[in-house]
């Protein structure tokens, strides 16, 4: 046999061997049957998974416990003081308004008598007349109102036979409170002089008053 024929026999020989000992390692480990896995392990991975568990429940039940506390001493506090506030405030809102209101309609009332007395008058009643309207007055301009009727009004109305006769045909709340006020009127006022024909004028006037005692006094009567 020439060496080459021998090593290919050796080559053959040792391929053959090869093969036989890995088809013993493939059969030997497809007769071994799977090992089950012991109960203790499973047991054991379960028990491992519930105490994840419970940790992780343990660990959000003080956040849950916390936000309570929060809500139940914090948020709910708050919400009641802000509520109670918002009451108190509507309260209030709504009896200022109410008397707010009440004000305008008794100032309106009080301004508009006020000018028709003011400068209404006749010639045999002249003292009388303008001696009421000047009650319907106060601080200065019940003074000088007071020096006007006095001086120049009352006696001319008796000399000349003068006359007057006021109206107020429209007349509106400007501001109001309960103890002062502003109206805007607007005045028509006809004169006579003895045999004359009357004479007309139309004015519109500014007024302001002050509740003094109960009562709303006119306190200044300016022509705009």
């Amino acid at each position: 046999m020439t060496p080459a024929a021998l090593r290919r026999r050796l080559w053959r020989d040792e391929s053959e061997e090869s093969v036989s000992v890995d088809a013993q390692d493939v059969n030997q480990v497809a007769e071994e049957p799977p090992q089950p896995t012991s109960a203790d392990e499973l047991e054991g991975a379960s028990a491992s998974e519930e105490e994840a568990d419970t940790q992780v429940r343990q660990h959000d039940r003080p956040r849950a416990i916390q936000w309570r506390r929060v809500v139940a001493y914090g948020i709910m506090p708050s919400l009641a003081l802000l509520m109670a506030m918002a009451a108190g405030y509507l309260k209030w809102y709504d009896s200022s308004a109410r008397d707010s209101r009440l004000a305008a309609g008794e100032s309106v009332r009080a301004a508009s008598e006020g000018a028709i007395a003011m400068l209404s008058y006749r010639p045999d009643t002249v003292d009388r007349d303008l001696g009421l309207a000047r009650n319907r007055l106060t601080g200065v301009l019940r003074d000088s109102y007071g020096s006007l009727i006095h001086d120049v009004v009352i006696p001319g109305s008796r000399q000349k036979k003068i006359s007057a006769t006021a109206s107020v045909p429209a007349a509106a709340s400007v501001s109001a409170s309960p103890s002062h006020a502003v109206v805007l009127m607007f005045v028509n006022q006809t004169i006579i002089i003895g045999n004359d024909p009357p004479t007309n004028t139309a004015s519109r006037v500014r007024v302001t008053l002050d509740k003094l005692d109960g009562r709303w006094l006119i306190s200044s009567f300016d022509p705009i």
